[in-house]
């Protein structure tokens, strides 16, 4: 991450996350990914991308061993 950033825009995070721009606005839109609306711009908080990227994202419904 660079240095002194705070926030960074969707396709921002989609670039560093190696997902689509879309993905990412899904992933805000479930509430998995938070973000902040100022003005027009939809912005992701750089430590809750490294919050993100640091979580388990497996799903309890994806337990195969049943």
């Amino acid at each position: 991450m660079h240095q002194g950033e705070i926030t960074i825009s969707i396709d921002e995070a989609a670039r560093r996350l190696g997902l689509s721009s879309r993905t990412v606005a899904t992933l805000i839109r479930r509430h998995e990914l938070p973000s902040r609306k100022i003005g027009r711009r939809r912005l992701i908080a750089v430590r809750d991308l490294e919050a993100f990227v640091k979580c388990d994202h497996r799903r309890e419904s994806s337990n195969f061993s049943k």
